[in-house]
């Protein structure tokens, strides 16, 4: 699932978050009314592929997206989004904010247990909370919880949190973080724990098997608190290709999938198609980005970065790569939500100002051979992307003929997801990537901006730093009030857009298609796999009988 299922796990993934209006999701569109008939049926699997296996199955542990989709149906967070992104109760009943925001006090439920049946309590929370935090986890998402003053167990179901001072993503923290058996990791090394591959929570599947590189098999929690999942199991297959998984798709292999633009378009128009799946479309939570690396010359300076920023054609981009099937990106948040600024600087297409910059910062072409050069140095740099996402590597190509206008040679390099984020991403070993960020609910974006941040292994893998954003990126996540959280932002967004740390590029629409035997499925602004453990088949169209 590629889908709107992720919001729990892409909380710890990003922690860039962006109030979502219904206004602003009113237009799921799916293309043919399922026939609802009958509610609550069990059985059947749901078939569904990644383009990169899973790397670690402990949520604070994973940076990648298989990892966290897969472990976002096997443990719980204390509270979650519902499909309004309104936050509800998970692992907790109810919960007290008292002292101006600085405490926060959970209820749990009673009723919950590990899937290896012992019972899920308060002490499960600390150890988590105690975990994340601990200098020899390695974590990159331990900011907030580090924030966090006392720590107190009232008794077994029921803990409280202090803080300092008010922190306004506090609460939707408690989702983002997934809970820990203590039972079974206390004492041990989390990231040698051998719950790392075959993991044991709370949620509405459990670890079955994983084959590496091939895929991963989940089965239905039977003692779910929540009620059972009406599908007995799902299996993730790796395809680390959208073409090839297209190809699985249309023979019947896999069951849900997002589509591209042109295969959303062009190729599904027909009634063979239409009459095995259904498709729906959607403004994504998500932005795609050229990101530069800011510790190398000549990215260090913004005014050149602006220049490539004036020489990138964001509309030639969104006909030519989405067919049309996207909007253009100004900064990291949503158009049309309320975080969003539509008043920041703009940069269209306009290659006679960034000839400009470059000749005002020394670049011109001295010998003639169509590359700007400096002291003798072409300008000349290399865009990297992960494998399998032909929407990046076009996107890359377009980005590639159009800076060639303006004297800036780009190479371009596909690499394997796994090893682009360790070898590559991680390690800061990039001139430029295009790379896409999930974008969330709250407007917290501590975790990918702030400075403090830009070290390896962080999520401010660019190296970006700047005191005053630093200033209201703090300001912004310790205010309840939300019209000066609203300034804050929109002045963060102000300095985004000056200096470019990125070129904002577009955000797409969300095409995702699912077999037309699954049931249950109820767009709303969450999406539509919001409610996964929902889903059901009814018995005349259910396919398989054991694990495929």
């Amino acid at each position: 699932m590629k889908l709107s299922r992720k919001l729990i796990a892409l909380l710890f993934i990003v922690s860039i978050i962006v109030a979502c209006s219904q206004d602003n999701h009113k237009e799921v569109v799916l293309e043919k009314n399922p026939v609802d008939e009958t509610q609550g049926v069990f059985g059947d699997f749901l078939v569904d592929s990644a383009l990169g296996d899973a790397s670690n199955l402990i949520p604070m542990l994973a940076s990648d997206s298989s990892s966290h989709e897969v472990a976002g149906l096997i443990f719980n967070g204390l509270v979650k989004y519902d499909k309004d992104y309104n936050i509800v109760g998970d692992l907790a009943e109810s919960w007290e904010i008292e002292d101006d925001g600085k405490l926060l006090r959970f209820h749990l439920r009673r009723d919950v247990t590990w899937h290896d049946g012992e019972k899920f309590d308060a002490h499960d929370v600390m150890f988590t909370y105690r975990t994340i935090i601990d200098p020899k986890t390695p974590t990159a998402y331990a900011g907030k919880y580090k924030l966090v003053k006392d720590a107190r167990i009232l008794d077994d179901y029921t803990i409280e949190f202090t803080y300092e001072k008010p922190l306004a993503p506090a609460l939707i923290s408690w989702g983002a973080i997934q809970m820990l058996p203590e039972h079974l990791l206390k004492g041990t090394e989390l990231a040698a724990s051998p719950l790392t591959r075959a993991p044991v929570g709370t949620g509405p599947f459990r670890f079955k098997s994983w084959e590496t590189g091939a895929k991963i098999t989940l089965t239905a929690n039977d003692a779910y608190f929540d009620d059972r999942p009406y599908l007995n199991g799902i299996t993730y297959r790796v395809i680390p290709d959208q073409n090839t998984q297209f190809m699985e798709l249309k023979a019947g292999n896999i069951d849900i999938m997002g589509l591209s633009p042109l295969q959303y378009l062009r190729q599904t128009a027909n009634p063979d198609f239409n009459a095995m799946y259904s498709k729906y479309k959607y403004l994504a939570d998500g932005y795609t980005y050229l990101g530069f690396n800011l510790n190398r010359a000549p990215f260090d300076n913004y005014r050149i970065r602006q220049a490539i920023a004036y020489a990138v054609n964001k509309q030639e981009i969104i006909k030519g790569v989405l067919l049309g099937l996207g909007e253009e990106a100004t900064g990291p948040y949503k158009p049309g939500t309320q975080w969003y600024n539509p008043d920041v600087a703009r940069y269209p297409y306009e290659p006679e100002k960034a000839l400009a910059i470059l000749k005002e910062f020394g670049f011109e072409d001295n010998d003639g051979d169509g590359i700007v050069d400096k002291n003798g140095k072409p300008f000349s740099f290399t865009i990297i992307t992960n494998q399998g996402n032909p929407l990046r590597e076009k996107t890359a190509q377009i980005i590639q003929q159009r800076l060639k206008t303006v004297g800036i040679e780009v190479k371009i390099r596909i690499i394997e997801w796994t090893v682009f984020l360790k070898e590559y991403v991680n390690r800061g070993n990039f001139d430029a990537v295009i790379l896409g960020w999930n974008i969330l609910q709250d407007p917290d974006l501590y975790n990918v901006w702030h400075s403090s941040n830009a070290v390896p292994g962080g999520l401010n893998f660019v190296g970006y730093k700047d005191g005053e954003a630093d200033d209201l990126l703090e300001k912004g996540r310790h205010t309840f009030d939300n019209d000066l959280r609203k300034k804050c932002y929109f002045r963060f967004q102000e300095i985004m857009a000056e200096q470019q740390p990125y070129v904002f590029l577009y955000v797409p629409y969300s095409l995702p298609v699912v077999s037309s035997r699954f049931k249950g499925i109820e767009p709303a602004p969450a999406g539509i796999t919001y409610n996964l453990d929902k889903w059901y088949v009814p018995a005349t169209q259910q396919k398989y009988k054991v694990m495929p």
